[in-house]
């Protein structure tokens, strides 16, 4: 996994590109009717039902945008929230907190989406020892916000990018000629670019998964798109070598049978490509 120095150069990247994006030369609609002396108040207002996610993130944007703009919070990160919660004042220059408020808006409807999907599946997995994993099935660009969101929400992050852990997929083991040569091949790899990744590898039937557990150093497997039955027959087959994930269609209804199984991780998608955005408005009050 990246490290906390790398996942905050990520946030910073964001901002400064959304408000680049954004703002461009100038917020123009606030410049021709606001003076630079006017200060306001707002008011970040919930008009959903869900946990609430971004605002710490909303914080370094006013903070990026003004300086001087003075935020209270009233609930935090990772708190349930319901219709007509407040969840922070932000005071300032007007100008500044319009021209901040459609990029805090937009990332914490997101996040609080995803966060809220996140807590839905870890709620479903409690009293189990399965934790639930995203994936790369991100919006592109802001990947970090919405990994983070997932483990506001109670979930945890699988690898963050192509370049922080080995994950041998099937066309990676059919293009290298199977799945004794993608790890070899991937062994050699590592040890020549003095590298130190993990290396997970996908099985797509029991009996790759016995390939697979011939050889040593396999962090994880990937136990993709097996049926119940299957997923137990895998789980009892790699008894404990190394670490199993099932994937592949999982949803809310059927994420406690998998964990059942026995599987340490069920990564799902879902957490970040197929949720719709919290409803949130910034009002002057």
């Amino acid at each position: 996994m990246i490290s906390q120095a790398q996942f905050d150069k990520e946030i910073e990247i964001i901002i400064s590109n959304a408000v680049r994006e954004d703002v461009g030369e100038g917020d123009h609609s606030s410049l021709a009717c606001i003076p630079a002396d006017a200060r306001g108040k707002a008011k970040l207002l919930v008009k959903d039902n869900g946990i609430i996610a971004g605002v710490e993130f909303a914080k370094m944007v006013f903070a990026y945008i003004d300086k001087d703009l003075k935020v209270e919070t009233l609930i935090e990160d990772g708190q349930p929230v319901k219709k007509k919660d407040v969840v922070f004042y932000v005071e300032g220059s007007s100008r500044s907190i319009l021209m901040a408020e459609r990029l805090v808006l937009n990332a914490m409807q997101r996040m609080s989406a995803i966060a809220t999907k996140a807590n839905e599946f870890a709620e479903k997995l409690k009293g189990t020892n399965t934790k639930i994993l995203d994936t790369r099935k991100t919006t592109p660009g802001i990947r970090a916000l919405e990994k983070w969101a997932v483990r506001i929400g109670g979930g945890e992050n699988h690898r963050f990018a192509l370049y922080d852990m080995i994950m041998l997929k099937d066309n990676h083991i059919d293009f290298a000629g199977g799945i004794s040569q993608a790890i070899q091949k991937t062994k050699i790899y590592l040890q020549e670019k003095n590298l130190d990744l993990k290396i997970i590898v996908e099985a797509r039937n029991l009996n790759e998964i016995e390939e697979i557990l011939q050889h040593d150093g396999i962090h994880r497997i990937l136990i993709d798109n097996f049926s119940f039955e299957e997923t137990r027959k895998a789980v009892e087959l790699i008894n404990k070598r190394c670490q199993t994930e099932s994937s592949g269609g999982i949803t809310l209804e059927t994420v406690k049978t998998y964990a059942n199984c026995g599987v340490d991780f069920v990564s799902s998608g879902a957490l970040t490509h197929s949720i719709y955005n919290m409803d949130l408005s910034l009002k002057a009050v």
